[in-house]
């Protein structure tokens, strides 16, 4: 580049800058929320109620637009490519921080071409074993896997899948070797833990809080860091027996580069009184989840956190990059 086109180059990119530098009347149009899964996940369920609250604390329409495909990819390359003005957002799930490790030429950067606005919302699993299993803690769980290497089997939702992650990261974080059975789903999976085809599994709360509730299966902890409202008896695997364990399935807000910081200060101050509604916190109980409102400093750090949490847990597992 020459010095004449250096100089038009850095112009256009301040005035560009500048147009976007300060928007003290945003919002002043709808909202376009890009969500990067299909509706009727869990990201579309945080997504919607997000988008109702929203819309009436701001004053303008939050539209929702599934764009699923390529584990998230779609949704979120159109994301990194929208002005960064305010209104085009990406509601990015967990695997915004696991596609890296998964794809090699990923069209845009995770960390580079976003801005963190807020964590909006947090799904977690729960270790399951069937009623006839003799296990009763995670500490049991752990001696027999110890006792017999490689034999305990597993059910996942599939290869790569959160619950299978999920599970890799509490075999790495305990050296034991379990076999690991995927199945077409969540559902397949944990029936087949209740008819003894598998000896455990970390299903989401989502799916497997109805059948421990109903008697089919044992909850031995959750994955989350802190106890869940929605099951208070029921440890967490670091307080059962793994110090520093924690997983969970989560949805955050992102705009594009550059976005004001006024623009994205005004967001996440809504989103963190949305998170405190009675409301929102009751339906997203009853969904297994729990709404946050953390800062764009938090959610910068805790996708730097799941970043590296993953790139470890994959290579562990021997997942590869395609």
């Amino acid at each position: 580049m020459n010095r004449a086109a250096a100089l038009l180059w850095a112009l256009g990119s301040s005035m560009v800058a500048a147009a976007y530098a300060a928007q003290p009347n945003y919002p002043s149009k709808p909202i376009r929320l890009v969500v990067a899964q299909s509706a009727g996940g869990n990201a579309d369920f945080v997504a919607r109620y997000y988008a109702q609250r929203l819309t009436e604390q701001l004053g303008q329409q939050i539209v929702i637009d599934n764009r699923a495909g390529g584990s998230g990819v779609v949704g979120t390359e159109l994301v990194s490519h929208a002005p960064p003005d305010g209104y085009t957002l990406l509601m990015a799930p967990t695997s915004h921080a696991i596609n890296p490790n998964f794809i090699a030429r990923l069209p845009y950067d995770t960390r580079r071409d976003f801005t963190s606005v807020s964590l909006l919302g947090a799904g977690y699993n729960l270790l399951v074993v069937s009623q006839n299993n003799s296990a009763r803690s995670v500490r049991d769980v752990i001696a027999a896997a110890r006792a017999q290497p490689g034999q305990l089997r597993y059910a996942s939702s599939g290869v790569a899948s959160a619950t299978q992650l999920t599970t890799e990261l509490f075999r790495l974080m305990t050296g034991i070797e379990m076999l690991h059975v995927p199945y077409k789903g969540a559902p397949a999976a944990l029936t087949a833990v209740i008819g003894g085809e598998c000896d455990l599994s970390f299903g989401s709360m989502a799916s497997a809080l109805p059948l421990v509730r109903g008697n089919r299966l044992r909850a031995l902890a959750i994955t989350s860091r802190d106890r869940s409202p929605v099951l208070p008896e029921i440890p967490t695997v670091a307080e059962a027996g793994v110090p520093g364990y924690e997983s969970s399935s989560w949805q955050a807000l992102l705009g594009p580069a550059k976005m004001p910081a006024d623009v994205v200060n005004r967001l996440y101050r809504e989103i963190a009184q949305s998170a405190k509604n009675p409301e929102m916190v009751k339906r997203f109980n009853a969904e297994g989840m729990v709404p946050l409102g953390s800062t764009p400093r938090e959610l910068d750090e805790h996708i730097a956190r799941e970043l590296e949490k993953w790139v470890k847990v994959t290579k562990a597992a021997g997942l590869n990059v395609h």
